[in-house]
């Protein structure tokens, strides 16, 4: 077996400043032994006023003092560990479950249906096992504009997954990728990043004219079978269970 399936998935750092906060545990547990050792030298005798009110004060004092110096055991060496989530899979790949992940929307009038399919093009493009997840998007209104937007989603993530794996993509959600970085300046990379941002620009002007107009282009409609079940028989309250499947090929 390769050295690649023993690399750490964390690693372990000491905290700094650990001689100052064990100095200053050891004061505080020498003033606790103060405080036990004048509250027993001061004991009221047989009789006499404020007993009770005495054996109050050491049973509290005493509870307080034993939870303190138990809970330095977890203090007195303090550490701090980093997780490599990216090692996982190389570390257990084969045997890394299956996971589904549902998306819901309600109404494309709310939340818009790009909004709604950069959400499905993010957790699509997760760093997991791509034969290993499956997307599903649910929605409620049942809107043949958001079922044309996972039709159009569905083609981009052809180009998509891969570029992310490729040059380590984050985030993942498209339209936060391209607001938030500039024209790499390699090359290849370059090249890359202005070919999948043409392709998103495209599936996205396409996506917002046909909320804005309400309808799906012709073309689309009758290329895909899918949209012969919005009929006008068909309403959001009163309609047969719809499933389509988009499968992508990477």
């Amino acid at each position: 077996m390769g050295s690649d399936a023993y690399v750490p998935l964390f690693e372990t750092k000491r905290a700094k400043g650990r001689v100052i906060r064990r100095l200053f545990a050891a004061s505080i547990f020498v003033g606790i032994g103060f405080i036990v050792v004048y509250r027993l030298s001061h004991r009221p005798r047989n009789g006499e006023d404020g007993r009770w009110a005495w054996i109050g004060l050491l049973g509290a004092e005493l509870w307080f003092s034993l939870y303190w110096v138990l809970t330095q055991a977890l203090r007195w060496n303090c550490v701090y560990r980093r997780t490599f989530k990216d090692r996982l899979s190389q570390r257990y790949e084969n045997d890394l479950p299956g996971v589904d992940i549902f998306v819901c929307t309600a109404d494309p009038k709310t939340e818009q249906p790009i909004m709604v399919i950069n959400t499905v093009l993010s957790v699509m493009a997760y760093d997991y096992p791509t034969e290993k997840l499956s997307v599903y998007l649910s929605d409620d209104a049942a809107h043949d504009i958001t079922f044309y937007a996972l039709i159009e989603a569905s083609h981009f993530a052809e180009h998509w997954i891969p570029y992310c794996k490729k040059f380590y993509v984050e985030p993942r959600s498209p339209g936060a990728y391209f607001q938030s970085i500039s024209e790499p300046h390699e090359a290849e990379e370059a090249k890359g990043f202005l070919a999948i941002k043409k392709l998103y620009e495209d599936m996205e002007n396409g996506i917002i004219t046909a909320a804005k107009l309400g309808r799906i282009p012709e073309e689309v409609r009758s290329k895909y079978k899918g949209f012969s079940q919005w009929d006008s028989f068909f309403s959001q309250r009163d309609h047969d269970t719809i499933l389509q499947v988009c499968p992508i090929n990477i």
